[in-house]
């Protein structure tokens, strides 16, 4: 054959002319020679050469290491193949999880909480909680997730313990109404009574590990999660201050701010 010039040469072998230059720039494929009239002639050599090139830097070989992949004797040739199997096995799982955030995006919690998290959102939801309620403590896990992330399993693992027991739903039901409650109404010294005893009965309260201490922030973390929206609602705040208070004096470690 007396050759193909460039532009037959890259639709035979389903690439652009620039791609073809490209290569050439880089190395990975000679120049062929010029013929009489100063055009270059691509022979079935210089096509060969182009689909391989082509075919590694589809699969998603880096063109750095093309050439000396090409050029290898056949054991290095494989074992270069496996390395580049690897990194793209690394890069599809990245990927993977990219959509998987990008999947979470697209339903609200999933986000910033596992699974379980959202779970127990929904179980607060179907128990019959306002969706107020519900949101105060998506928020409170999100928070505690970021600022004691050590302690959020066990936090959502005392929750959804906290939720098997009738009684201690009532009580947080009876505390929601609490909203609306004047700080100062004896009905909270009553009710924060019934929510101590309720949480030292239950398991999960009395064996959960302690706050890290090897943070001199600890209290105000704890008090950022803990303390969330009760600026809002004074009777809350004493309520919940109160709850603490009976807690510590049955030696449950909860900071102090």
């Amino acid at each position: 054959m007396t050759g193909l010039t460039i532009g037959q040469a890259a639709a035979f072998v389903g690439v652009t002319i620039k791609t073809v230059r490209h290569y050439h720039r880089l190395g990975l494929v000679a120049e062929p020679d010029r013929d009489g009239s100063g055009y270059r002639r691509y022979r079935s050599d210089d096509l060969l050469r182009l689909v391989q090139v082509r075919t590694l830097a589809g699969a998603g070989v880096p063109l750095a290491e093309i050439g000396d992949l090409l050029d290898a004797e056949p054991e290095p040739f494989a074992a270069a193949l496996d390395d580049v199997h690897r990194r793209l096995t690394e890069q599809i799982e990245e990927l993977a999880a990219r959509r998987d955030t990008l999947d979470r995006l697209a339903h609200g919690d999933r986000v910033l909480l596992p699974d379980r998290a959202c779970a127990l959102l929904d179980r607060l939801a179907g128990l019959g909680f306002d969706a107020d309620y519900v949101a105060a403590q998506r928020e409170a896990l999100v928070l505690t997730r970021a600022l004691i992330p050590e302690m959020f399993a066990s936090f959502v693992a005392q929750l959804e313990q906290s939720l098997d027991d009738p009684t201690f739903v009532e009580l947080t039901k009876r505390g929601l109404d609490a909203r609306s409650w004047d700080q100062d109404d004896p009905r909270i010294e009553e009710l924060a009574s019934a929510l101590a005893d309720n949480l030292l009965a239950n398991s999960a309260v009395r064996t959960a590990p302690s706050l890290p201490g090897n943070r001199t922030d600890t209290a105000a973390r704890y008090g950022v999660v803990n303390h969330h929206r009760e600026d809002e609602m004074p009777s809350v705040a004493r309520l919940n201050a109160l709850v603490e208070a009976k807690l510590r004096a049955a030696g449950i470690a909860i900071p102090r701010q």
